[in-house]
Order: structure tokens, then C-alpha cells, then sequence
């Protein structure tokens, strides 16, 4: 069974930084592919960053430049270094997983690629 546990949530001020782990178990596969969402109140949930078993990532245009996603297999982390924040990126941030194979990079950004997902973190931007 897989299991995704975030960690690294909280408050920062605009233009600061925070970094999100995600710790994983139960992804056995070597196709497996993981990646970050972000809900804001009231709309959808958003792809924000994914991450292939090969090392490829892809990011939202939003984010892409300020946000890095890393996968520590050996640690069974997953990470997303977020910088220069702004205060309309203040969400719930999601990690989730899947099993694979991945489809074609753009498309890992669709939330419906994904079987498996974390708790959420919240993260705060103040202005």
C-alpha cells in the first residue's frame, strides 16, 4: 500500500521561501512517477510540478524558474523547494504518486494521472 505523509507547511512572507517534503512508501515500481498540486479555497486542485522516474520534470508556467521538485529515492522523499513566493500562492500543496508508467511530460500536471495522494500541507503567504 502506498502512503505519502507532507511535511514543511506554514507561513512565510511574500518573496520568501519554504521547502515541502513528502515521505512515501509502498512505490515498488520503476515506472513510478510523483508530483505536487496545490488547491486554492474555492477552486480546483492544479498541477505544479511532477517528476519521472528518469529524472525528467515538468512544471506549471506559474512556478516554473521559483519552484524545484527532487525525489530522494534513497531517503524516499520527495521535495519541492519553493521560492520567491507570492501571496496568491497560498494553498493547500498536495504530493501525490502513482505507479506508472508516466504519459507524456505535459500531462503529468493532470491530477487524474495520479492514484495516490498525501494529506495536503497548507502554506501561507503574507503580504
Amino acid at each position: 500500500q502506498v502512503r505519502l505523509v507532507e511535511s514543511g507547511g506554514g507561513s512565510v512572507q511574500s518573496g520568501g521561501s519554504l521547502r515541502l517534503s513528502c515521505e512515501f512508501s509502498g512505490l515498488t515500481s520503476r515506472t513510478s512517477y510523483m508530483g505536487w498540486f496545490r488547491q486554492f479555497q474555492g477552486k480546483e486542485r492544479e498541477g505544479v510540478a511532477s517528476i519521472v522516474s528518469n529524472g525528467d520534470t515538468v512544471y506549471a508556467a506559474s512556478v516554473k524558474g521559483r519552484f524545484i521538485i527532487s525525489r530522494d529515492n534513497a531517503k524516499s522523499t520527495l521535495f519541492l523547494q519553493m521560492n520567491a513566493l507570492k501571496p496568491e500562492e497560498t494553498a493547500i500543496y498536495y504530493c501525490a504518486a502513482d505507479n506508472g508508467p508516466p504519459g507524456v511530460l505535459f500531462r503529468q500536471l493532470d491530477d487524474r494521472r495520479y492514484s495516490y495522494w498525501g494529506q495536503g500541507a497548507q502554506v501561507t503567504v503574507s503580504s
